[in-house]
């Protein structure tokens, strides 16, 4: 019958089970025990129905919830009515389902038959002996107090109902079916504690990499605005005196072509006078004065034809600054290609042109990398024909 009981028996409560849930993993547990352990894994101000989770307390196999909850698991109705029969079949006796083989080992170990329990409930004087002893009341009843006082409906079906024993004895009995209570809630707090202490210094951890991340950000920050900082000092040094070359160059260009710009309009004037006085000379009916006055302007006015040719050469200043034009496709795809730092590829081993001597090594190898790299490490491994192997790092240039 003992075997039966604790194979009836709530791994949780310790009491046979009321109202049990098929686990999907084949164990059963009491819908209020589950429902506690929901709410042992509550956070502050946290609901019950925000658990979507927990452990089976027999195999530790995670039980996952619906959104029903406990609700949309299934009712072991085969096992709730094995307990109902368990229960009409032990109501009394030394074997009944409502007291544990710790009880009867306690009623064994602390009572004598001598002792009798007189019902505490009675009003009768003397009082009747007492036939039950309620571990939930602490207190003992006779049969009619007992049918008066405990009537099979709830809450007073959670009552532990024991063979009668002294009130001096509850007290022991409480702390003996207790101590499991305690033993198993101080090995959780425990844990907790330990759990929670992880949790603090993981915490501390964290909070020491964020910061170790805003600073070296920062730092990363400040390092590539300085850097494009100087890149554009650079080119604005460049450009500086590239504009003053090309101000100078204009410059001088003005200034040429202003004198030749004053040495023309000197000519046109002279041109112009001398224009004036031969369209007057031509005008002239008197024979004799045109005469006198038409060769001197006729020499004036080829002096004045062939020194224009003189005093103004052919222009042939560039005025496009071609040869102040910069070519920027080099500089744009480098600056196009800017990224972050790798690391160089590895170098090309030639195998065929490395040698070995009994105290050196000559390496031959090729790299295309674009990186200009001035050093290498190199590890070879010594085989010496036993177990042990001798590796080595050596750095080439």
């Amino acid at each position: 019958m003992e075997t039966l009981e604790s194979e009836l028996t709530c791994p949780i409560c310790l009491e046979l089970f009321e109202d049990p849930l098929l686990l999907p993993c084949a164990h059963s547990l009491c819908f209020n025990c589950a429902h506690r352990i929901l709410v042992s894994h509550c956070a502050t101000n946290e609901s019950v129905e925000s658990i979507t989770a927990f452990q089976c307390p027999t195999c530790r196999h995670v039980i996952t919830l619906s959104q029903r909850g406990l609700d949309g698991l299934k009712r072991n109705v085969t096992l709730q009515n094995i307990i109902d029969r368990f229960q009409k079949a032990s109501v009394s006796g030394p074997n009944s389902p409502s007291e544990t083989r710790r009880e009867r080992a306690f009623d064994a170990n602390t009572m004598t038959s001598a002792e009798k329990v007189l019902c505490q409930f009675c009003d009768q004087d003397p009082a009747q002996d007492a036939v039950k002893t309620c571990v939930t009341c602490e207190v003992s009843y006779c049969d009619e107090c007992l049918k008066a006082t405990h009537p099979n409906k709830k809450p007073f079906t959670g009552h532990r109902l024991i063979e009668p024993i002294p009130d001096s004895h509850i007290r022991g009995l409480m702390c003996l079916e207790h101590e499991d209570e305690k033993q198993n809630l101080e090995s959780n707090l425990t844990n907790l504690i330990k759990r929670n202490s992880e949790l603090e210094t993981l915490l501390a951890k964290l909070i020491q990499t964020c910061q170790h991340v805003e600073v070296n950000a920062s730092r990363q920050e400040a390092k590539l605005t300085e850097e494009c900082d100087l890149l554009i000092e650079i080119i604005q040094q460049r450009r500086q005196i590239i504009g003053t070359k090309i101000k100078e160059g204009k410059v001088m260009r003005l200034r040429k072509l202003a004198q030749q710009i004053a040495n023309c309009k000197q000519c046109i004037e002279r041109s112009a006078s001398l224009i004036s006085q031969a369209e007057h000379s031509l005008k002239e009916n008197d024979h004799a004065r045109f005469l006198q006055t038409a060769k001197n302007i006729t020499e004036r006015v080829s002096m004045a034809t062939a020194s224009s040719q003189v005093l103004i050469p052919e222009i042939n200043l560039n005025d496009t600054f071609d040869t102040f034009a910069l070519d920027f496709s080099r500089e744009k795809k480098l600056l196009e290609c800017l990224d972050y730092l790798t690391a160089p590829n590895p170098p090309t081993i030639r195998e065929e042109l490395c040698t070995a001597s009994y105290d050196t090594i000559t390496v031959h190898w090729t790299s295309d990398d674009e990186f200009s790299v001035v050093s290498y490490e190199l590890q070879y491994t010594i085989f010496t024909g036993q177990a042990n192997v001798i590796s080595e790092w050596l750095c080439f240039s």
